[in-house]
C-alpha cells in the first residue's frame, strides 16, 4: 500500500514497524485475551446476561403472537 509508511515517516526507517510486528502484536493479543477467559471464565454470567434474557424475549414474543392468533380464529 501506498500510505503504510506515511504514519511512521517521522521514525527513521530502521526503527518504523514492520509487517511482522503488526502480526506479532495481534497474536499476542489474542492470546492475552485467550488467557484472560480462560482464568476468569465469565461464561455465567455471559449466559445470564445475554442469552437468558434473549429467550425470555423469544417465549413472550411467541405466546404475544400465539394470543393473536388464537384470537382472530
Amino acid at each position: 500500500m501506498a500510505g503504510e509508511g506515511s504514519m511512521f515517516k517521522f521514525l527513521k526507517p530502521r526503527l518504523r514497524p514492520h509487517p511482522i510486528d503488526i502480526q506479532a502484536a495481534a497474536a499476542w493479543g489474542v492470546a492475552a485475551t485467550t488467557t484472560a477467559l480462560w482464568l476468569i471464565q465469565p461464561f455465567d454470567w455471559l449466559k445470564r446476561t445475554f442469552w437468558r434474557n434473549q429467550s425470555r424475549n423469544r417465549v413472550s414474543v411467541m405466546i404475544y403472537h400465539f394470543e393473536i392468533i388464537s384470537c382472530h380464529h
